[in-house]
Parts: C-alpha cells; structure tokens; sequence
C-alpha cells in the first residue's frame, strides 16, 4: 500500500504520522510545523528574550544537534543570538568522533564553538581519572555522579566563557553516561 499524501500541502507523499494528532505529514511539512512548534513554545513560555545569548550544549549526537539546528533556523526571528558549548569529559575512545561532529556542525552552521575540558576545568582530572580512582572499590557507579556534577559545571563555565545570558540543552546531554553505556 503506498503512503499517503501529506495531510498539510497535500502534494507530496507522507513520509510519517505524528503520534500525537495521526497526520500524515512530509519531510518538509513535519520540519516546518516542528519549528513552528518550538518557536511558538519559546515565545508563549518567555523562555529565550530578544537579545539573549544562548549557550547550546553540543554533544554531537542526534538530540543536540536538532536542538541546535531549530534554534539557529529560528535565531533570526527570535532576536537572539546562539554559541555551541561541548564538553570533552576525558573518556579515551569515546570523546574524539562527538566534538569532530560537533566542530563540523559549527563550521557548516558558522556558529562558534567553545569545547571545555574536564582536564583544564578540573586541575587534570578527567573521568577516566575518576574512574581509576574509584576502580576495585565497589564505588564504580559513582563515575555517574561525578561525572552529572562535572559536566554541569562544565557547561556553566563554557556559558560564562562566551557571555551566554541563557542555556539550552537536551535531557540527554545532562544523563547520558558513557562510563555504564
């Protein structure tokens, strides 16, 4: 059975269903009613003011990048300006291919970045420091805890490093542990 048409510019064929309302939308169609949902969002809830400087957490994974790409389609219309924030948590293999992806959405975005390194901030301590540290003594969940304070402070001071007046960023960002993944 062939997909249906979009609901909304009736021209092309759907491309998903929205859960929440059933329609059947395009690609082009989902994008434009997604902004327009943030946007109204954003404006409704007084979150980001014209003239604000929003810091975005970038990780370089699916969740941030889509929050940093709405936000600089709708920068414009919104009056504010952004700047991506990475953090670089220390943790061998892990770390090099996310802030390559990110250093590639800033370039392509012409937005600046800013990458805070745990070892920098924290007087050479990294997570797989922490996790040495805390390996054989039956605290190795803890890398977790250190690691969700660390990171915040992280992004609080790659905020104050560009001048950021707001911060942005996605759930996952915050919570995802690669140390236990």
């Amino acid at each position: 059975m062939p997909a249906p048409q979009c609901a909304t510019c009736h021209k092309a064929r759907a491309a998903l269903r929205r859960p929440r309302s059933g329609r059947a939308l395009c690609g082009a169609c989902f994008c434009a009613a997604f902004e327009a949902e943030v946007l109204h969002t954003v404006v409704a809830g007084r979150l980001l003011p014209p003239g604000a400087v929003v810091a975005v957490g970038a990780s370089g994974g699916k969740d941030s990048t889509v929050l940093a790409h709405v936000l600089q389609v709708l920068a414009p219309r919104l009056g504010i300006s952004l700047r991506l924030v990475a953090m670089d948590e220390g943790i061998g293999g892990y770390r090099d291919a996310a802030l390559a992806a990110v250093r590639r959405q800033a370039a392509r975005w012409e937005l600046p970045l800013t990458v805070v390194a745990y070892a920098d901030l924290f007087g050479g301590w990294t997570m797989d420091a922490v996790a040495r540290s805390t390996a054989g003594s039956g605290r190795s969940r803890a890398c977790c805890t250190f690691c969700g304070v660390l990171r915040r402070r992280a992004l609080e001071e790659g905020a104050r490093l560009v001048g950021a007046t707001h911060i942005v960023m996605d759930l996952f960002l915050l919570f995802h542990c690669p140390m236990v993944s």
